[in-house]
């Protein structure tokens, strides 16, 4: 889900290759080939450590697959990634495009170009879909889009990812059902443009069919915007038959213990992590 500041700057239009002004005044960089780059990250969280050296770097275009058993620390990278206050970076660092953001807020991060689809996305009554994407996208450009032009965009994205015009005036995810609700996400990344998009646990909860027409949008906003880094947390190999990783990385203990191939899954699929266990 997009994290939408208190305020809403009005500025007018950038061109596509001018940088991003942030909070701190720093300036992001036009898009490089690495999109994502994570250090030696260690994290704690109520003072105990749950991710002891990771690193990991995500390039344009690029799939990545992070697998691991409950509690191996993969929802903690994903939440970490979008600046959560509750998990502790005490060593390490995170890139995005070149550009240190591990001290940045979470609104600061989602406007430079980070997305995190939830694995439990909350509901907020009183507040449309088309509202609130409203302000997250005017946020993350930096300037205030009319009611019009959301609208268009919205109905387009709508459209292609075979959801119901209807939707758009709910009230954001409130009554939704599983499926729905990670639609939703989906449409949010498709709107806000990110550079890197971290799904965590998309495929939670979904049934066949479900899990088909996530999947599918999924691929829909890579065709439209190839350049698109994704990092995909699941336990599951079910949804990767339906998007093929370039990578492949499994996380154990605070720790990813072995990189691959789409192969690596298939291998996890038969044998399971103990095998993998240090």
């Amino acid at each position: 889900m997009a994290v939408v500041p208190e305020a809403t700057a009005t500025a007018e239009p950038r061109q596509a290759t001018m940088g991003l002004e942030t909070p701190e005044g720093v300036t992001i960089a036009p898009e490089g080939d690495e999109v994502l780059t994570i250090e030696d990250l260690h994290v704690e969280v109520d003072g105990h450590e749950i991710l002891r050296g990771v690193d990991l770097v995500v390039r344009q275009g690029e799939l990545h697959a992070l697998m691991g058993p409950n509690g191996s620390g993969k929802s903690t990278l994903a939440n970490t990634l979008a600046g959560n206050v509750a998990y502790k970076v005490t060593q390490g660092r995170i890139l995005l495009r070149g550009n240190e953001i591990t001290t940045w807020a979470p609104d600061a991060r989602a406007r430079a170009g980070m997305f995190l689809a939830f694995q439990y996305p909350e509901e907020i009554p009183g507040v449309p879909v088309s509202q609130f994407l409203r302000q997250a996208v005017s946020a993350r450009r930096g300037m205030d889009l009319s009611v019009l032009e959301v609208r268009v965009a919205l109905s387009e994205w709508m459209q292609r990812l075979e959801m119901d015009p209807a939707f758009a005036s709910r009230y954001l995810n409130e009554g939704f059902s599983g499926g729905e609700k990670k639609r939703n996400e989906i449409l949010q990344m498709a709107m806000l443009e990110p550079d890197v998009a971290i799904l965590d646990e998309t495929d939670s909860g979904l049934d066949v069919d479900a899990l088909r027409i996530v999947a599918k949008g999924i691929e829909e906003v890579r065709r439209v915007r190839p350049v698109l880094g994704i990092v995909l947390v699941t336990h599951y190999r079910r949804i990767l038959e339906r998007l093929r990783p370039d990578r492949v990385h499994v996380m154990l203990e605070g720790r990813i213990v072995d990189s691959g191939g789409p192969e690596l899954a298939e291998r996890l699929d038969r044998e399971g992590y103990e095998a993998l266990r240090p």
